[in-house]
């Protein structure tokens, strides 16, 4: 599927709504959670692709955009990576609080077009890499990291690479709501939301979600 095929498919089935946690953000959000996910499942499984997490405003996206938004200062003049984007929420709100330059990374090709979508529909421009950065030592001064940390062998990875992004200088922040397989002993939070969420995908339609840094 071209990058116009993946916007016209956007464009169907999601609509320009704000984001609930960070309603000065609007993105291109699912019109029916369960329905969409069953639909890019039944539609592009045979062509191998992920699920349509792009799609959703997801509670550690929701509470890092917070975040960065009422701390500008976070981000202000700084390059920024925003790793595992998704809709590009998180790499949007750094670059409305006055980030230099902002990369929204992910794997997903829908995401990368969800991400144009969105940062155009917010007067932001960001830079949209399609591929997996962990493990680069890239030219940024910060990572935002939302809601990486719900598979184990992921979660291992990415946190040994942000312990090494952060040793070199990156500061790092991380949202998340206490998945599984976040590692407490080497957090410490910095501000917890209760962020209202789809229902349909999480186990309850609020989580109770903190913006992280490394100890």
């Amino acid at each position: 599927m071209d990058e116009a095929a993946r916007r016209a498919f956007i464009a169907r089935e999601t609509a320009l709504l704000g984001v609930p946690h960070v309603p000065e953000v609007r993105l291109h959000l699912a019109h029916e959670a369960i329905a969409l996910w069953q639909k890019t499942e039944d539609e592009l499984a045979e062509m191998g692709l992920p699920p349509p997490f792009w799609a959703f405003a997801w509670a550690g996206g929701q509470a890092l955009a917070r975040y960065i938004l009422d701390h500008p200062e976070t981000v202000r003049g700084q390059r920024v990576l925003d790793f595992a984007s998704g809709s590009g929420l998180v790499g949007i709100a750094a670059a409305r609080a006055g980030a230099m330059h902002v990369l929204c990374a992910d794997i997903d090709a829908f995401a990368m077009s969800a991400i144009a979508l969105n940062a155009k529909a917010n007067g932001v421009v960001v830079e949209p890499v399609g591929r997996d950065v962990i493990g680069e030592a890239g030219d940024w001064d910060a990572i935002l990291a939302g809601d990486i940390l719900y598979e184990q062998g992921l979660a291992a990875r990415v946190i040994a690479w942000l312990e090494a992004e952060q040793a070199r200088g990156v500061a790092v922040l991380i949202g998340d709501p206490g998945r599984s397989y976040m590692p407490r002993e080497k957090l410490t939070a910095l501000a917890t939301y209760e962020v209202p969420v789809v229902g349909a995908l999480e186990d309850n339609e609020v989580k109770k979600t903190s913006v992280w840094k490394l100890a």
